[in-house]
């Protein structure tokens, strides 16, 4: 389920050619993070598909991401991803059972903020090109020993929001995120950032900190 938080999961490649961030990328990239840091509130509805030509193995579903800062609710594949920005639930609801977990910073998965705010830090950039309204970049993982080789953005240059994105698995799989609707600005309680076992009877709680 890691590979599903933003964000998301990243070296195989040789990325010396790319010592320095490609500058139209990063002027892109600015502008995204500004616009999407200046949202109180963020609903992403997406469709999520995972493949791995060699193993035969094609997965798809919806999906729905919450996002209000650091705090995030992610539900998908029968699971809910939750955090209030220190702690994270991962709800199993087939199994009712819950994992607590505290954020890692040098977790490989990303919190929507994090791939927006470290992309100047922790990756290497590299504009691709440009079709009609949309422009695609490549961020490469700076550190070695990640579980991903690369990153492929697909921004709305109108809206400058991302609206598709591409994570390369050191296994050969893929792992595709595409935006099917993008929500900002609208109330959402605290309280939906925390996992409420009184909600929840009969829940397995398996505390890992």
């Amino acid at each position: 389920m890691k590979k599903l938080l933003f964000l998301v999961i990243i070296a195989v490649l040789n990325v010396a050619a790319f010592a320095q961030s490609d500058k139209k990328a990063t002027a892109i990239l600015d502008e995204v993070s500004v616009k999407t840091k200046a949202y109180k509130t963020i609903k992403i509805e997406f469709t999520y598909a995972m493949d791995n030509a060699k193993q035969k193995i094609h997965d798809k579903f919806k999906g729905t991401l919450l996002s209000k800062g650091d705090k995030y609710k992610l539900t998908a594949a029968g699971q809910d991803v939750i955090s209030d920005g220190k702690t994270v639930w991962t709800y199993l609801k087939d199994t009712k059972e819950v994992q607590i977990n505290n954020v890692g910073e040098d977790d490989d998965a990303f919190t929507p903020t994090k791939l927006l705010s470290g992309y100047n830090k922790d990756f290497k950039s590299k504009f691709i090109e440009e079709k009609g309204n949309e422009q695609l970049i490549e961020l490469y993982p700076l550190k070695k020993g990640k579980s991903f080789t690369k990153v492929q953005l697909t921004i709305d240059k109108t809206k400058k929001q991302i609206s598709r994105f591409v994570i390369y698995d050191r296994n050969g799989s893929t792992f595709t995120y595409l935006v099917d609707k993008f929500v900002t600005d609208q109330p959402i309680a605290d309280n939906v950032f925390t996992f409420n076992k009184a909600e929840h009877p009969g829940v397995e709680i398996n505390d890992m900190r």
